[in-house]
């Protein structure tokens, strides 16, 4: 039996998960660690990661580091610093003891499991968003510019737009809805603008655990509350932009359909976020094909790192070009 195997690191803003699997693309482990995020936790929180994750399924799978033939890590922010980029492409160097591997942005993995590497648009909406798509090997990236003026539709967004909805709310620039008493009751505040410490104190919370408090915004819609709708129907609009533009990006022609999927943990929202998101592609156009992602983003980058490494070997079997 070939003790070949594939490893696909999936990062996040809030959590990086890990899957290992067999030359049949069969999944041998699977792990969950902490984020990714280089710009919160530095590149030595990002290296300790990588190394917790690939210590846990190597032990579960019972392989060794030689037995990867291939590993792709998908990571947060990747690409969107240039002097940065170079440091981590080298981080897994030493934690695989080889270079039978590929960096690149977690984007990537959405995609990849959505498709099973085929072409198509995936839209992430994790704690940050973005979209990215494939097309006759042209790859094109939308969206992703980082919480502080981008990120539109992701959970971190909508949690923000249910922040400002609260202090409205509270101040009497909107009807009190149930998002108001959610939010109060999840953040323990004796005050509402003690929401304010949450944010901007010393102990405020982070890119992740303010991208927690999204699913209050659903639980909020769900309960009738009219301005934690719209921020879903918002959401949905913006997810759909992005994907309008990768359509333009990838060239795709006139009445070509254009195959899009979704992948994060905003869309754990169900219909709330995903039945706006798909009458907003509709209405961008009608060659939009949504259909729902056939594999997890960290077995995607497993899917992947197979894919890198028939690339790889099918170049090094090629005979050399004639003079």
């Amino acid at each position: 039996m070939s003790v070949d195997c594939y490893l696909g690191v999936d990062g996040g803003g809030t959590k990086t998960r890990f899957a290992l699997v067999d030359a049949d693309a069969r999944l041998l482990a699977e792990a969950q660690c902490t984020t990714t995020y280089h710009p919160q936790v530095g590149l030595d929180g990002v290296r300790a990661t990588l190394a917790d994750g690939l210590e846990r399924v190597l032990h579960v799978a019972g392989r060794a580091r030689d037995d990867i033939r291939h590993a792709f890590f998908g990571l947060p922010a990747y690409g969107e610093d240039s002097r940065v980029a170079p440091l981590l492409d080298a981080l897994p160097r030493d934690l695989l003891g080889h270079d039978r591997y590929a960096c690149d942005n977690d984007m990537v993995c959405g995609w990849a499991g959505s498709f099973a590497c085929a072409d198509g648009i995936n839209i992430v909406a994790g704690t940050g968003s973005i979209g990215y798509g494939q097309r006759r090997g042209v790859a094109a990236r939308a969206g992703g510019w980082g919480e502080a003026f981008s990120d539109e539709g992701s959970a971190y967004w909508i949690a923000a737009q249910g922040m400002n909805a609260f202090s409205r709310m509270s101040d009497g620039r909107l009807p009190k809805g149930p998002l108001h008493t959610l939010l109060r009751e999840r953040l323990q505040l004796e005050h509402d603008l003690d929401l304010c410490a949450r944010v901007y104190g010393e102990q405020a919370l982070s890119r992740g655990e303010l991208a927690q408090l999204s699913p209050l915004v659903a639980e909020a819609a769900r309960q009738g509350d009219e301005a934690a709708d719209d921020i879903f129907h918002r959401a949905g609009a913006e997810l759909a932009r992005i994907a309008d533009a990768l359509r333009g990006a990838l060239a795709f022609a006139d009445g070509e359909r254009v195959p899009v999927s979704w992948s994060g943990g905003a869309f754990s929202a169900g219909e709330l976020l995903l039945a706006p998101f798909t009458r907003a592609l509709q209405a961008c156009s009608l060659t939009f094909e949504p259909h729902a992602p056939l594999h997890a983003p960290h077995f995607g980058a497993a899917l992947y790192a197979m894919h890198l490494a028939a690339g790889r070997d099918a170049a090094t079997a090629s005979p050399p070009s004639s003079p």
